[in-house]
Order: C-alpha cells, then sequence, then structure tokens
C-alpha cells in the first residue's frame, strides 16, 4: 500500500475532520502561491495564474459544501495543493 493510498484511507475515514483541516490548507497556500503571482505584476499570464490559483481552491471548497465522495474530495485537495506548491516554487525561481 502506498503512502498516497494509506493517506486517502485514512481521508476517507474521519473526513469530517480533514475536511476543516483541508479548508484551511488549500485556502493558505492559495493564497500564497497569488500573493507571489502578484508580486510580479498584473498582466494577462499572471491573472491567468490566478485564475487557476482561485479556480482550484473553490473546486475543493465547494466539494466539501455540497457534501461530495470523500475520495473526490481528498483528490481535490491534493491537486490544490500541488498546483499551488507548484506557483508558489516556479514564482520563486522567476
Amino acid at each position: 500500500m502506498t503512502a498516497l493510498a494509506r493517506l486517502e484511507k485514512d481521508f476517507t475515514e474521519n473526513v469530517m475532520g480533514y475536511s476543516a483541516l483541508g479548508i484551511v490548507l488549500s485556502t493558505c497556500v492559495g493564497s500564497i502561491a497569488i500573493f507571489q503571482i502578484l508580486n510580479f505584476g498584473h498582466g494577462v499570464l499572471n491573472m491567468a495564474l490566478v485564475l487557476v490559483c482561485v479556480a482550484v481552491c473553490s473546486l475543493h471548497n465547494a466539494a466539501i459544501l455540497t457534501v461530495q465522495k470523500p475520495t473526490l474530495i481528498f483528490k481535490l485537495l491534493m491537486a490544490s495543493v500541488l498546483i499551488n506548491s507548484f506557483v508558489i516554487v516556479t514564482s520563486l525561481f522567476i
């Protein structure tokens, strides 16, 4: 069993507690990513990246609020954290 599978299994068993933590994590990482993007200007590419960050965070939060399946919520959380972390890391080297 891989680490990701174990995390997903634990998340599905304790979805109520992890959902609250997931909202905080997704929102905090997303806001840091948006801050990093806007430090470099307000061009079209920057606004497109802001749109991506906001959309992925909103999808995760909407999945929790509409009581979707725990596996979908977990996958959206992972997507949100990975995409926003990628934006943060790439903005550090630009």
